[in-house]
């Protein structure tokens, strides 16, 4: 890809009115939703599209699934800390760019904007709900025991907001119930775990 080249397939993507350009250094698209920034290194040879996520204090309880996901689920982009942003970056070659490529590159990018925080909670609340069924299931409880359980911790607020209405508590009991009943034959207890 040539330089000439940017600046032709930001406008057909997002509109001129949207693009700020300096080339050959910088290209910028201000949408209402994010703010794309395109940075072509000093030497010119590599090109770098970031998008800001999220603040980084936001995103510090899942940085293992962070990086986790920069090792196979990100695709072509990646997750990436700086001044106290998690930005979603992908960077390339410029010589061997294709637009296809960075076509590619800001669809995921925007992908990632848009999942946010969804795919690290939901793996962060399995791998808790995994350790829920490992300790009941070492201390000998059953999976409707277990059900009782969670049920009372989350009436009394432990687990719960005390002020949602009793749909959204049926609702997320319900979530839990469904979890739970998934997930209690998957988690395996060895014998010596057990008391």
């Amino acid at each position: 890809m040539q330089v000439a080249e940017i600046s032709p397939l930001l406008i057909e993507l997002f509109g001129a009115d949207r693009l700020e350009a300096n080339p050959p250094e910088s290209w910028q698209i201000q949408t209402p939703e994010c703010r794309l920034l395109l940075l072509l290194s000093a030497s010119g040879e590599w090109l770098r599209v970031l998008l800001p996520l999220l603040p980084a204090v936001d995103a510090a309880p899942f940085h293992r699934q962070i990086l986790e996901a920069n090792f196979d689920a990100t695709g072509p982009v990646r997750y990436a800390l700086h001044q106290n942003v998690l930005w979603g970056v992908f960077q390339h070659d410029l010589a061997s760019l294709t637009s296809g490529d960075l076509y590619q590159a800001i669809a995921s990018l925007f992908d990632l904007a848009q999942r946010g925080l969804d795919p690290f909670f939901t793996a962060l609340a399995e791998t808790q709900l995994r350790q829920i069924v490992r300790a009941a299931k070492q201390q000998g409880q059953s999976l409707p025991a277990t059900l009782q359980t969670l049920t009372h911790l989350y009436e009394e607020g432990v687990l719960g907001d005390l002020s949602n209405g009793p749909e959204i508590r049926r609702f997320t009991l319900d979530r839990w119930r469904e979890q739970l009943e998934r997930l209690w034959p998957e988690v395996e207890v060895d014998s010596w775990e057990q008391s």
